[in-house]
Parts: C-alpha cells; structure tokens; sequence
C-alpha cells in the first residue's frame, strides 16, 4: 500500500512527532508533504527513511496550494491520503478527491472544548471543517473525549474511529545513570526537588503559573522542555518572582532524535532529571506529555488529561487531577516535595497507548478504506 500524509507543518510538537512515530511502525510505503515549516520533526522523519516534501503554503488562505497539492497526489499514484491537523484536512481532503484518490483518512489531533490547532472554534471554522470532512472517508479521533468532541461539532459517528496517540512506552523506562548525566549537564543539583514541564510555550499551555508555583516552593527547580512564542514571558517573570536561577528553559528536542550521534539529551533523559511532572494546560485533546511523564515513573500533576480520564478509575495511580490555580499547584507541590518516594512503577494501563498497538488500529484502518470491510488485514509484527 501506498500512503501520502498531508500535515500542516513539522515543527516540534505532538501532532507531529506522533506521525513520526507512526511512521516508524507501519509497514506501507510512502511520503510526508508539510504545507508549511519543514523544521525539525522533517529531519528526523527524513532519518528514519521516509521522504519529506515542503509545499510551500504562504498562509491559511494561499488557495494556490491546493492545485500545487492536488497534481503531486496525482503523480504519486497513492492507494491513500492520510492528513493530520486542521489546515492539512481542509486542503488535503479535497486535493484527494481532485486527484482521484477516494480512500482519505485524516486524524484529528488538535480538537479541544474551546479551539482547534489554535484557532478559536467559530462557526465559520466548523462549516469550513464539516464541508472538507464528508469528502473523507473516515476520521481518525485520538482519544474518546475527541470522539465526543466531534460527534458534538456535527461530524457522523459512524465515521469516526478512535485510535489513541501512542508512545514508544520502552524507551522511557526510568534510567538512573541518564539522570545523573542529564542533570549534570544541564547543571541542576543530584540532590534537587525539579519539577517538569513538556510543552510548547505558548498562553494556552498556562507556564506562566507554573513558574509562578515553583517560585514559591523554596529550593524547587523547574525543567521547562520546549520552545515558543512565550519563552521572554516566562523567563520575565521568573525574574519578577525571584527564581531566574531556579527556572530552566534549554529549549524543544525532536524525540527520538534525528540523529542518535547529535549528542543532546532525548524526552526520556530528560524526564528521567525529573521528580514530578506537572501540566497546567487547561485544554487538550490527549495530553500525551503526561503518559510519557508516567511511562518514566514520574507522579504526575494533570489540569486535563483526556488519556488519562479515558481510562479506567485508579489504572493510573501516579496521575492526579489537579485545580488550574497558583495556589493550588503550590499546595500540590508541597505535599510532592515532603513525601518524595522512589521511582513508581509505570501502570499497566498505558500498555494501551503503545505506539505499536496505535500502528495496528490504522494499518486496519487503512486496510477497510482502500480494499474494503472484507479483506483481511495482514500481520502486522511487533518491533
């Protein structure tokens, strides 16, 4: 089989090192084509075997994009579409169909109570949406809260399938010797409290409440992992709270690495430095930070966590629900810091969300598109 995915861009994010990770699992062939920003995660789809093709889309409304998409579907001569993210699923869906291919699957990532890949959830967003998707064949949700979530915004269920994000749950088992190394390196205590975030630094994510939450916790370090439009804020105001030299930001990683021999430290190495991980975003439509952060071992603290809330009571004793406000973090955190325990054992539960398991849901998926509900799906091995 061959698959084309269309996404909206190949920065650092979840969206799309998930598709990386997809990549690495599924036995078809095929090429990625980003509209916008080939920027890191390209790199390492790149390394891994997969070819990369930048379209070059100027903006949201470079309507130029979609004959340039559609003549590079045709001429790949692709069994399936797969787009990934809003603006990917509005040009991708359509540029499909022009180029004659019916089977087209997008994933919707980016689904939140109040806004989608961004962009505030307007009318105008759902007609647009609701218009492209009945030109797919089904639509991918990651978690069951995103299921409701469209079932709500109009789209059929019986389109939809939920097949959960995934993580290589492995590679992040705890590793004593990494967090020494990684400490070190980035120069934080072996014996401090550091308390983590992974994320894009933007409003949305609310760091700003987490730098204020650990500027109160004496002797705590934040490991703040990412990159964004935010990162002068946050550092702004861990100076006006007096905890500069206890607030790190060393920036985003492609996890896995592009290239294992670059010498940076990777996701599991960093949350290895950890002792606690805290997300305070107050909207997502997995939180896949937070099952990395419990494959490591660490507790951790959730404001929503759709992954987490999706599974059974108690199958995630290391994950707590905790409210959105600085007080309420600092409280949390307290308790943290005087009851700091030995590593915690992943949960059994989150053998659900294997990258692996992922891979096979879609390879299925993929399968009923292009040949239809009767043919079997062949074996696909685990790695």
């Amino acid at each position: 089989m061959k698959v084309l995915h269309v996404i909206t861009g190949l920065g650092i994010g979840g969206a799309e090192q998930q598709l990386r990770l997809l990549l690495r699992h599924l036995p078809v062939r095929g090429r990625v084509v980003t509209l916008t920003n080939p920027g890191a995660v390209a790199d390492g789809i790149e390394a891994d075997g997969t070819p990369v093709t930048h379209l070059g889309m100027r903006g949201n409304r470079d309507v130029g994009a979609l004959p340039r998409l559609t003549r590079l579907i045709r001429q790949g001569g692709y069994d399936l579409v797969h787009t990934h993210l809003y603006r990917a699923c509005v040009y991708g869906r359509p540029a499909a169909r022009l180029a004659g291919v019916r089977a087209v699957v997008a994933t919707e990532h980016s689904l939140g109570d109040h806004q989608i890949e961004g962009r505030p959830l307007s009318a105008g967003t759902r007609a647009l949406y609701l218009a492209t998707e009945r030109l797919g064949t089904s639509t991918v949700a990651v978690s069951p809260s995103v299921a409701r979530r469209l079932a709500r915004w109009g789209v059929d269920p019986s389109r939809v399938h939920v097949v959960p994000n995934g993580i290589e749950t492995d590679r992040f088992a705890f590793d004593a010797r990494a967090r020494a190394t990684t400490r070190a390196a980035l120069g934080l205590p072996a014996d401090a409290f550091v308390v983590g975030g992974v994320g894009r630094l933007t409003p949305g994510k609310r760091f700003d409440r987490l730098v204020r939450a650990v500027a109160s916790v004496p002797e705590a370090r934040l490991l703040l992992v990412g990159e964004g439009e935010q990162r002068a804020e946050l550092l702004r105001v861990a100076e006006e709270c007096g905890a500069a030299d206890r607030v790190l930001l060393p920036g985003a990683f492609p996890d896995p690495p592009a290239r294992p021999a670059d010498g940076l430290p990777d996701l599991p190495s960093l949350l290895a430095a950890m002792d606690v991980f805290v997300s305070t975003s107050p909207d997502e439509t997995f939180g896949l930070a937070v099952v990395e952060a419990l494959a490591a071992g660490l507790p951790a603290l959730y404001v929503a966590c759709p992954a987490i809330d999706d599974l059974p009571p108690d199958a995630a004793p290391g994950a707590r629900r905790i409210g959105a406000s600085v007080p309420e973090l600092i409280g949390a955190l307290h308790r943290l810091r005087a009851s700091r325990t030995d590593r915690l054992p992943p949960p059994e539960a989150l053998r659900r969300y294997d990258i692996a398991h992922s891979a096979r849901q879609l390879l299925s998926l993929y399968h009923r598109a292009v040949h239809g509900p009767h043919v079997p799906v062949p074996h696909l091995p685990a790695k």
